[in-house]
């Protein structure tokens, strides 16, 4: 009897040991754009690290995190939150409870949604460290960083008043829409970049191919899911994204994604892939070349 409880102890630490090796060892970049309905949820992993921009409308995003992170893995290095409507700060609030989170990288914005006040107390009341993008810094590692394109110093000056909030996170009010102040940034692995739009404007988007800042990549998030009000030629013309991805729910009241921004894309005969028709979609990288399994597409 004791014989065969010691060879299915032995046999479940084996398991375990190459669980754990199949996670530690793969030197690949995954970027996975999780199905949370009508709203903004990507993941981004490079072994036992991870990036989460946005977190969708609700808990759904937990499905995601559960299917592409270790159990074993409760930490979140970095989560960035591009605006504060509820389509993408909704599901952070279970993530925040779930998960410990080490940075929180977000527009110091407050909101009058309750659900917001309770990610501001979530994230003030975690250890989480917050950080304030700004255009031209530099947030990750050597290796895996997010270069920051949007917001300004400018704009935040020009349109942020403190709104008298103790807390960190919801210290500016601002008269203009939360879209506007979305942060963009471009995520680089080695020689692959991946463009990260949030809800971005044309306007914004004009402001910051004014500046330069736009370059060529790989990966492109379709702004404000598919919205006509979302992507232009210009933004699409200069990043020359090889693989486009839109997240959106299916059957939306909004009828995202637009006819006008799906022609466009064709039009450029840029490869797209959506969550509501498409599910989950991750794309992987070796930092040279790009992949994706599920529908059997990759780089050019």
């Amino acid at each position: 009897m004791k014989f065969w409880k010691y060879l299915f102890l032995l046999l479940t630490l084996i398991i375990i040991v190459v669980f754990l090796a199949v996670f530690s060892f793969d030197s690949n970049l995954h970027i996975i754009a999780c199905d949370v309905g009508q709203g903004d949820a990507i993941l981004v992993t490079l072994g036992r690290n991870q990036i989460l921009i946005d977190g969708g409308p609700n808990n759904k995003v937990l499905e995601c995190l559960s299917k592409y992170i270790p159990f074993w893995d409760r930490e979140i290095e970095m989560v960035v939150l591009t605006h504060p409507q509820k389509d993408h700060y909704g599901g952070l609030l279970e993530v925040f409870r779930r998960y410990r989170v080490d940075n929180l990288l977000a527009n110091a914005l407050d909101s009058s949604d309750q659900g917001y006040q309770v990610l501001e107390t979530l994230v003030g009341g975690g250890g989480t460290r917050l950080i304030n993008p700004i255009r031209g810094m530099k947030v990750g590692n050597s290796l895996m960083y997010l270069d920051i394109l949007f917001p300004s110093k400018k704009v935040l000056t020009e349109n942020l008043e403190l709104s008298g909030s103790q807390n960190s996170l919801g210290k500016y009010t601002a008269k203009l829409d939360s879209n506007e102040f979305s942060v963009v940034a471009i995520l680089k692995y080695r020689d692959f970049s991946a463009l990260l739009t949030g809800d971005i404007t044309p306007k914004i988007s004009d402001e910051i191919i004014i500046e330069g800042q736009i370059v060529d990549v790989d990966f492109l998030k379709v702004p404000h899911h598919g919205s006509k009000n979302g992507l232009t030629k210009e933004l699409l013309n200069l990043s020359k994204p090889e693989i486009a991805v839109i997240s959106v729910g299916k059957s939306n009241m909004y009828g995202h994604p637009h006819k006008e921004t799906l022609d466009l894309l064709e039009g450029e005969d840029i490869k797209y892939l959506r969550t509501d028709t498409n599910g989950d979609i991750e794309i992987i990288t070796n930092g040279r070349v790009w992949w994706e399994e599920k529908w059997g597409l990759e780089a050019n």
